[in-house]
């Protein structure tokens, strides 16, 4: 009152009419002041009850405080940073209260970073499983600095909402063994709460370096991790997947890492232990599940080693791929030479024979003067050629069974076409054809100028097919899969999941995009040989062919009939499997090992193919059929990898085929395909059995094809009994398995017999023979070390992991690729060379088995 009268007094005569403007506003002042002056005085109030407590810390000091939701406490710290010399920084803490309603919030504020967690620490696992962990250990990040040195402060704030007072510890202190040495191995404890990460730095003249964490726990799992240096750093079992590369652990791990990643020249090793097991293949604990329920972890300290070595220099690389085409490339020089020392002794050959027949002494001609179909006389009437009759004589003897001597003036007609074909002019109705075939295939003995009667140029071109046929399927085999394959690799390099790939992580040595570039330049063998094997085919086809264009007699009518279609697909398929093998180990994994076996099955099935129509030229099965069943073949291994695992009922399914498929087979094969699979199949066998069997006891007419299946349906069958049994994890190894050892019972049989029959092995197969035989065995010695497995999990994979073996480069898998290549290559030279000292005996002469 005594203001607002003064106010009128004083200012009443001076303003008059501006008294109306000025008090209204003079008034809303006023009562703004008195406003602010009341709500500061309540906020000063609030302020009194929240302490701030702020400290200078001091490191390797364990503080013991308390904290509520009154006070709040800041802890300063400084520490000198030198650009030569780094120091982590490690924050310690502990809560010492149980059954805590709110946690207590860290905060630690840096110069460029800003880190903060909860203690106690919820980490999340499966099924939303929450670990709580009331003892939590992180390190620093740790900017770097331009200056020689700098001094540093950081802040760590400790606050909460509980209205209850919560004990703590604190205790900050520095990491002297911070930075790792090369070649000198450091230890350390981790667990899921307290990761542990250190600091690289590339020395000069260093650009690959491998990273290996070890320890002598499997469990717990862990995961280590390579990050650039940068804030923050992710060292949580929920974010350490978020940058950089990464792989989980059991026993060992390994990265290499390159210098160009790293425009720093240094990276952080980050090793994180994870709140359960189960990505390392570990048990998964059972827990009821209820709502926000808390599961004690137990003890899952860690006690690990990590060692950083400096990886192989480009001398190495070089090394590794001169020795690789070093290798490979003398076999192209050992075929020369062998190529070189026929050709001379087949030249001193012919010219002694040539000589021979020019003698007067032993043709009474002063010349051999050629006939009219371009061959010697001499030679002509130096053989003696036979062809098969129609019927069945049992009174002849083995030796001449069935055959009668032909005159020489149909020599010439038979040369030009072909022994007595069945397909066209013999014969004018189906019904006739079939009653030949079953008069000939069905004899006791037979030979293979039984079943080598069709014309030679319709079969010529049956078994090109299989060339052309497997070169069609591998473009558009290939591509998908080479495109599949750099994929993969782009995601691996993207996302640094270095669990997507089976490598041997201890001997992977990268170059470019490709992450184990030893694997895939392994794989030049198969390439290099196959094509080396189609080089050597091309060359026998075309001399084949000459002799055949001069009507050579040898060529006509005696030796193997010569097919080459089933070779060239061999050898196609060969460097077909190099390929895929090197696309496979781009980026191995249980989803694309088909790409590795696929054409293993095609080899072993062209082999086998190749065996039977060496003896069986006319009944061998056609390119169509073959390719067919063998795509079969790996639907169901596709199917085993996707469903095989522990699936009872696939195996049963399975294993019934595989038995029927082998009765089936084997029927063909006894029967010569004399046989119809009809609704009257049932009849047939049971009056076999009956008359065979019950009426009067009689032995099998086929002896040696009997003894062949009877051991081939024991082998398949104690096979599908296995399966149905152990159910092995690797079923597509285990299908590959089922076709190596029918080949291998195949390819006895075929030996034995052939020795059995009086024939010989000439000193090149003989070669050959030994030769492959020993370079298989220490193949498959290096095969079943083992390096890495797609049946386990990643972690459980690393743990076969061992270093390189060869020239620092190529490991035990490596060596593998080197043998078998070699191995393959052998017994396709085996194949092609087994039965050249038939070449000059008559094909009455040569018996089927």
């Amino acid at each position: 009152m005594l203001f607002s009268s003064l106010w009128k007094s004083r200012y009443k005569t001076h303003f008059g009419a501006a008294d109306c403007w000025w008090r209204p506003g003079l008034v809303v002042l006023l009562c703004w002041s008195c406003v602010t002056q009341l709500t500061c005085g309540n906020l000063t109030l609030e302020e009194s009850k929240h302490l701030v407590i702020q400290r200078d810390g001091e490191f390797d000091m364990t503080y013991n405080d308390t904290v509520t939701s009154e006070n709040q406490t800041i802890y300063a710290f400084n520490h000198t940073v030198s650009r030569n010399k780094t120091e982590g920084v490690r924050v310690s803490v502990d809560v010492l209260s149980q059954n805590l309603k709110s946690p207590i919030l860290f905060v630690v504020r840096q110069k460029q970073a800003v880190l903060s967690f909860q203690v106690p620490l919820i980490l999340r696992g499966l099924y939303q499983r929450k670990y709580p962990y009331n003892h939590l250990g992180r390190t620093l990040c740790q900017p770097p600095t331009k200056a020689a040195s700098e001094t540093q402060y950081f802040f760590v704030d400790v606050s909460t909402l509980s209205s209850q007072g919560t004990n703590y510890q604190l205790r900050v202190s520095r990491v002297e063994s911070f930075t790792l040495q090369t070649d000198k191995t450091f230890s350390f404890t981790a667990s899921p709460s307290q990761p542990q990460y250190f600091k690289y730095v590339f020395p000069e003249g260093v650009d690959t370096v491998i990273v290996k964490v070890s320890s002598d726990m499997n469990f717990p799992c862990s995961v280590m991790s390579i990050q650039d240096i940068q804030c923050p750093v992710y060292d949580l079992d929920n974010n350490v997947a978020f940058i950089g590369m990464y792989q989980t652990m059991t026993k060992k791990g390994a990265i290499t890492v390159q210098r160009k990643d790293f425009p720093s020249n240094s990276f952080y090793v980050v090793v994180v232990v994870k709140t359960e097991d189960e990505a390392c293949g570990g048990p998964l604990r059972f827990y009821p599940l209820r709502p926000d329920e808390l599961i004690d972890a137990g003890n899952r300290s860690k006690i690990l080693d990590v060692v950083v070595s400096p990886a192989i220099e480009s001398e190495v690389y070089v090394m590794g791929m001169l020795f690789c085409l070093g290798i490979f490339l003398s076999f192209y020089l050992l075929t020369l030479l062998v190529a070189c020392v026929q050709n001379k002794r087949a030249k001193r050959r012919a010219l002694f024979h040539n000589i021979a027949d020019t003698s007067p002494a032993e043709t009474g001609k002063t010349s051999a003067s050629p006939n009219e179909y371009g061959s010697l006389d001499s030679t002509v009437s130096s053989e003696a050629v036979t062809e098969s009759a129609p019927s069945i004589d049992s009174a002849t003897s083995a030796d001449n069974y069935g055959y009668i001597e032909r005159s020489l003036e149909n020599v010439g007609r038979s040369r030009q076409e072909s022994l007595s074909s069945i397909e066209e002019d013999d014969y004018d109705t189906l019904d006739d054809i079939n009653s030949d075939k079953n008069i000939v295939r069905t004899k006791k003995y037979l030979c293979v100028s039984d079943l080598s009667r069709k014309d030679k140029r319709v079969l010529s071109k049956k078994y090109q097919i299989y060339f052309w046929n497997i070169a069609t399927i591998a473009v558009f085999y290939a591509l998908p899969v080479i495109q599949l394959v750099i994929t993969y690799q782009t995601v691996v390099n993207v996302t640094g999941n270095q669990d997507i790939c089976y490598y041997n992580f201890m001997c992977a040595h990268p170059l470019g995009a490709l992450s184990a570039f030893n694997n895939i330049l392994s794989n030049l063998g198969y390439v290099m040989l196959g094509l080396l094997f189609l080089l050597i085919v091309l060359k026998r086809d075309i001399v084949h062919n000459r002799a055949l264009s001069c009507n050579d007699v040898n060529a006509l009518e005696c030796g193997i009939p010569k097919h080459f279609g089933l070779f060239y697909a061999m050898g196609t398929a060969l460097m077909m499997e190099g390929l895929l093998s090197a696309c496979y180990h781009v980026c191995p994994n249980y989803t694309n090992f088909q790409f590795d076996t696929s054409f293993m099955y095609m080899i072993a099935g062209l082999c086998m193919l190749k065996l039977y129509q060496k003896r069986h030229p006319d009944i061998n099965a056609s390119a169509y059929t073959a390719y067919a069943c063998l795509a079969g073949v790996i639907f169901f291994s596709v199917l085993g990898v996707v469903f095989g695992r522990g699936n009872t009922v696939f195996w049963i399914v399975f294993s019934v085929i595989h038995i029927l498929a082998t009765l089936l087979l084997s029927t063909q094969l006894y029967y010569m395909g004399r046989w119809r699979l009809d609704s009257g199949i049932l009849r047939r066998m049971v009056y076999i059995v009956y008359t065979d069997c019950i009426r009067q006891c009689s032995g099998p007419m086929y002896i040696d094809r009997m003894v062949l299946l009877v051991m081939g349906n024991i082998v398949n069958w104690s096979l599908a009994a296995y399966g149905l049994i152990e159910r092995p994890n690797d079923f597509a190894s285990y299908l590959l398995a089922i076709a190596i050892c029918n080949l291998l019972l195949y390819f006895a049989f075929y030996i034995i017999m052939k020795l059995r029959s009086g024939e010989r092995i000439r000193c090149l197969a003989l070669v050959c023979i030994l030769f492959t035989a020993v370079v298989w065995g220490f193949a498959l010695y290096f095969f079943f070390q083992g390096l890495s497995t797609w049946q386990k999990t990643p972690a459980e994979s690393r743990e076969h992991n061992r270093d390189c073996i060869l020239l620092s480069f190529f490991d035990d898998h490596d060596i593998w690729h080197f043998l078998s290549s070699i191995a393959m290559f052998g017994s396709f030279l085996v194949l092609l060379t087994m039965d050249d000292d038939l070449d000059a005996v008559q094909r009455d002469k040569i018996y089927v088995f």
